[in-house]
């Protein structure tokens, strides 16, 4: 609805309610008054009823609609004057409608400044709205105690659909009407209106509020016994967990676990360390940090230095890359996991039943299992791709030559870090996506300052470009694609493949314990990271939605607590707070949301940004490109979310991360005190941004005539007299 519009219903229904209450129209809604003209009415609806029952219908919406005082002396009157079936279907439907229009009213007039001003407060509820909607309103109807224009009003900002409050309202009201119309066929011999309701009533009303709790209840344990039927349950366990997969997420699991004393067992058919240590977050870092060297080399005259050159064989690079791998495995080892309490077997583990897994032949059993077996680089279906022996984020660390020539597939963050890595090296890198943005799930003025200087340093990035076919030539190989209304040939040497990652899911036995996968590529969870059947979680890039190391480890914590205490306290996984970051250069760190993501969502925000150009260290440095970007609620220095663009991006994200799980404004890091020069200045400049745009003019406008006539006193002749 148009602002303006909305403006002018708000107005009607505003002084339409001014006015029942400055007439006191109240008071022919009245339980001494209605009483009084029983008679009068009854004899009137004798002889007029349609015309009686349709007026009384359009009376009662009006005054649900609008919210006002009243309805349980109108529901005694529809008895009164209808009887308790005519009156029950009469008030059963105004009512229902009543309070729908109310609850449209509410959302259509207050949802967009509630959803701006509290968004975050709202989004659990809403959360909670589409988990337990349902069941939520059908007890609030079920029980009178609660007032039902207020549901009519709080319910109306949530994001429950229409139709479910409506059929949901006229149902769980149903029985209270009833009540309340039967009571008024007896209208005369009431006293009051607190008469109707006896207190055994009230805990009937009450009890019967609560089915739905007790009725969801029922069906999951009907539901747990549909699962589990096929199955028997050992009789005992012979380990307390059971977990699969020593990733980031199997590792901090099962840590967990022995750290509280429970038997754990660790299961890894591969590498202990998983993709991070192996594949991963270690090996691509190595190989940034000397990339890094190699460009600082080339812009040494930045620094003031006229020359300077290294010399390198790219097999040396790789051969370090391995090196460091070595030195951080210990981190990860079985030595060390069993020292810490963990059993750690090698094998391939295969579920057997909710409680079992088969591994080297061996049967082992536990009340609990925790998946945890990562992910795999996604191959696209494209003709010829697998003739050209393509690269992925797993197997580019088998190779010792330089490619003269490297395409790459896709332009997230893998892509964008390796491609600038194979560039400084000495490739010819040409990056090939099919949108118009790289790292697209970025807010375009971050990504635009990384893709500026991909093309700067040399990187050939072909937008809108759609892979078809790939074919080998005489020297090389050749990618076609089709860009805009016709087909271009990029030639190349290899290929690396970075179009994302896919769960690894074969092999577990999933299919035959019925556990569901989100589009074959992801393992559906509920909120406490359980599986469809319960006693079986998972974490990590098997579930998402962050593929990340740290989101691995953080999700752990669930798997291990809610797998060993979840039958005494469950936890709901908490993904508000997860830090991204990119490792280009310039980085690019965030935490919260970004612009795209409060648009997707509806929520409002504020900008605040201060660019690294402005920032004494960064000149020093030079490195003096960049920004620091903070979402926040309007008017309110509380944080919605960062965006950071810089060289040292991924470190100064660490404070605001803090901040916003801990609940600090910009107004607690502006009064931090910050080391000189850092770039973690950045973040308290542009606190200090926020707070000059939002200075108190009103304030400082006083407190400018104050310091006028201060400076006025202090030369007037009196003062000099003294």
């Amino acid at each position: 609805m148009k602002p303006g519009k909305k403006s002018i219903l708000l107005g009607i229904v505003t002084l339409i309610i001014l006015s029942f209450f400055l007439f006191d129209l109240g008071r022919f809604l009245d339980f001494s008054y209605i009483k009084t003209q029983q008679e009068t009415l009854s004899a009137f609806v004798s002889d007029n009823l349609w015309l009686s029952v349709g007026l009384y219908f359009c009376i009662y919406i009006i005054a649900t609609g609008l919210s006002l005082p009243g309805a349980a002396v109108l529901t005694l009157l529809g008895g009164a004057l209808f009887g308790t079936l005519l009156g029950s279907v009469v008030v059963s439907f105004a009512s229902s409608i009543g309070a729908t229009v109310a609850f449209l009213a509410a959302r259509y007039l207050a949802r967009g400044f509630v959803s701006r001003r509290f968004s975050v407060l709202l989004a659990p509820i809403n959360s909670g709205i589409e988990r337990d909607g349902i069941s939520y309103l059908f007890s609030l109807r079920l029980i009178p105690l609660f007032p039902f224009f207020a549901i009519n009003l709080v319910m109306g900002v949530t994001r429950m659909p229409v139709k479910t409050y409506y059929w949901v309202s006229q149902l769980g009201m149903l029985p209270a009407t009833i009540i309340y119309v039967n009571a008024g066929t007896q209208l005369a011999a009431l006293e009051d209106i607190q008469g109707i309701l006896s207190p055994s009533i009230l805990v009937s009303l009450a009890l019967l509020g609560l089915f739905p709790w007790i009725a969801r209840a029922a069906i999951k344990v009907f539901q747990k016994h549909r699962i589990y039927r096929k199955f028997t349950k050992p009789t005992h366990f012979d380990r307390n967990l059971l977990v699969i997969g020593a990733g980031a997420g199997g590792l901090v699991t099962a840590y967990i676990a022995a750290a509280v004393k429970a038997k754990v067992t660790l299961i890894e058919k591969n590498k202990m360390g998983g993709d991070c240590l192996n594949t991963g977050c270690v090996p691509s870092k190595a190989l940034i940090r000397t990339s890094r060297f190699l460009a600082d080399i080339r812009n040494a005259k930045t620094l003031g230095i006229q020359t300077a050159e290294a010399n390198f064989e790219f097999s040396d690079i790789m051969q370090r890359v391995k090196h460091v791998i070595t030195q951080i495995e210990p981190h990860d080892s079985t030595e060390r996991y069993e020292k810490l309490g963990v059993e750690c077997l090698s094998g391939e583990a295969k579920l057997v039943s909710p409680w079992e897994v088969e591994v080297n032949g061996q049967r082992l059993s536990a009340p609990n299992i925790v998946l945890a077996t990562g992910g795999k680089p996604r191959i696209p279906d494209i003709p010829g791709i697998h003739d050209v022996a393509p690269l992925t984020s797993d197997t580019l660390w088998e190779i010792d030559e330089l490619p003269p020539r490297l395409l790459i597939l896709g332009a997230g963050a893998i892509a964008c870090e390796l491609g600038q890595c194979f560039n400084q090296f000495g490739s010819q890198v040409t990056i090939v996506l099919r949108g118009s943005q790289i790292l697209s799930r970025e807010d375009l003025d971050a990504a635009t300052l990384v893709a500026d200087r991909l093309t700067q340093e040399g990187i050939n990035i072909c937008y809108e470009h759609t892979p078809v076919t790939f074919r080998a030539l005489e020297k090389g190989y050749a990618l076609t694609a089709q860009h805009q209304d016709r087909q271009v040939d990029i030639e190349f040497d290899r290929v690396l493949v970075a179009t994302g990652r896919t769960a690894n899911l074969e092999g577990l036995g999933l299919e035959q314990l019925g556990i569901d996968t989100k589009d074959q590529e992801l393992l559906e969870v509920d909120r406490f990271l359980r599986t469809r059947c319960p006693n079986i979680l998972a974490c990590g890039d098997l579930v998402g939605p962050h593929q990340f190391t740290h989101a691995a480890g953080h999700q752990a914590w669930y798997t291990a607590v809610n797998a060993l205490f979840g039958d005494i306290k469950k936890f709901a996984v908490d993904h508000r707070y997860i830090p991204f970051t990119t490792y280009t250069s310039p980085e690019i760190a965030r935490v919260g949301l970004n612009e795209k993501e409060a648009d997707a969502q509806g929520i409002s925000y504020e900008i605040t940004r201060y660019d690294l150009s402005d920032l004494d260290r960064a000149i020093t440095d030079s490195n003096d490109y960049g920004m620091v970007k903070v979402l926040t609620a309007p008017g309110k220095d509380r944080i919605l979310g960062v965006t950071l663009v810089g060289s040292r991006a991924s470190d100064m994200l660490a404070e605001f991360a803090l901040a916003m799980r801990h609940g600090l404004g910009l107004n607690k890091i502006l009064g931090t005190i910050h080391a000189y020069p850092t770039f973690s200045e950045a973040n308290k400049f542009a606190a200090g941004e926020w707070k000059r745009a939002h200075s108190p003019e009103k304030l400082l406008t006083w407190i400018e005539k104050y310091h006028r006539w201060r400076r006025r006193e202090q030369h007037s002749p009196s003062s000099d007299l003294k």
